[in-house]
């Protein structure tokens, strides 16, 4: 592990942090190749796939419709969720020196935190967007309109911005003093806010408020409508009319089990020095490997999606 390198201080509170050290997978000695070119390939996938997605359903007309509008944002936030730690991730596992500003250490919490938030409030938004149009299908075009789908995804991500700047914010006006080594591979809300020296009670209750606002919250939100469209769908005479439903609603609700109950896990459990291996671990699929997973989720498990494809490969080639 690199040397800790301290700044001194003119004040009363002895020395201060000047950089951080991601101690993130610097225990694996000769597999940090190997898991670089594994994060590498799985980050090349999740650019490819997701921007798939998004150029699908901007060019094919069959895709426009809410719930292939709420699917862009969705695959553009694990863009720049991806793009948010993965690289400094590489360049860690790379060049073995994983020290980090206090202002970098900051940009990336801040935009950590935005898109996760985001991409809560975009899953459950496409719950609605089902729960309406399975339950309430006479008024669904009233409800999921152009200004109401825009309104959810504008609230999503100023959800992310506020929860994001505020959280981060509060961690950096706290004092970090003595260590620090941060037992993590991104600058994440918990792991940074266990070096401060100061009070960390306030951040410990807004990070479990966060936590029960935009993790348990929609996740309830979300059981609640899949409840509901299962009682719908149970009345439902037709078998046929069941498995098109079914086939409707299993891609979204097998992305949303994926992110949030890795997020669950890594955010409810409590924190102890023997767990941290094992958050990191967490950390990495809801990271890296979800956001991978999800494109292929809803292609290989959506005609229309697989359509447009085959649609824009005839055309083009």
């Amino acid at each position: 592990v690199p040397r800790c390198r301290f700044r001194d201080m003119d004040d009363d509170n002895g020395t201060a942090v000047t950089e951080f050290i991601l101690l993130g997978f610097s225990n694996l000695g000769v597999y940090q190749s190997a898991l670089f070119w594994g994060v590498l390939f799985v980050y090349l996938v999740t650019l490819l796939g997701n921007s798939l997605i998004i150029t699908l359903t901007l060019l094919d007309p069959v895709l426009n419709t809410p719930m292939y509008f709420f699917l862009r944002h969705l695959s553009l936030i694990e863009i720049l969720y991806t793009m948010t730690v993965v690289p400094r991730m590489l360049t860690d596992l790379l060049f073995s020196h994983p020290a980090i500003s206090p202002a970098s250490c900051f940009t990336q919490m801040y935009f950590f935190a935005l898109f996760g938030i985001a991409e809560c409030c975009v899953l459950t938004a496409m719950a609605y967007d089902r729960y309406a149009a399975i339950c309430q299908p006479l008024h669904y075009a009233m409800l999921m309109n152009r200004q109401a789908c825009v309104g959810m995804v504008g609230a999503s991500y100023l959800m992310g911005i506020t929860t994001g700047t505020t959280h981060s914010i509060f961690i950096f006006t706290l004092p970090f003093h003595g260590t620090n080594i941060v037992h993590h591979f991104l600058c994440d809300i918990l792991p940074v806010l266990r070096l401060a020296s100061g009070d960390t009670f306030w951040g410990e209750v807004g990070n479990l408020a966060v936590t029960l606002l935009f993790i348990i919250t929609p996740f309830a939100l979300i059981l609640f409508s899949y409840v509901r469209i299962l009682i719908t769908i149970l009345g439902v005479a037709s078998a046929q009319g069941r498995q098109k439903v079914f086939s409707t609603c299993s891609s979204h609700l097998l992305v949303v089990t994926l992110f949030f109950g890795t997020g669950t896990l890594a955010y409810m459990k409590p924190g102890t020095n023997d767990t941290e291996d094992t958050d990191q671990v967490i950390s990495l699929f809801y990271t890296v490997v979800t956001p991978m997973l999800n494109p292929f989720i809803y292609t290989l498990r959506n005609k229309e999606v697989m359509g447009a494809l085959r649609r824009k490969l005839t055309k083009y080639f």
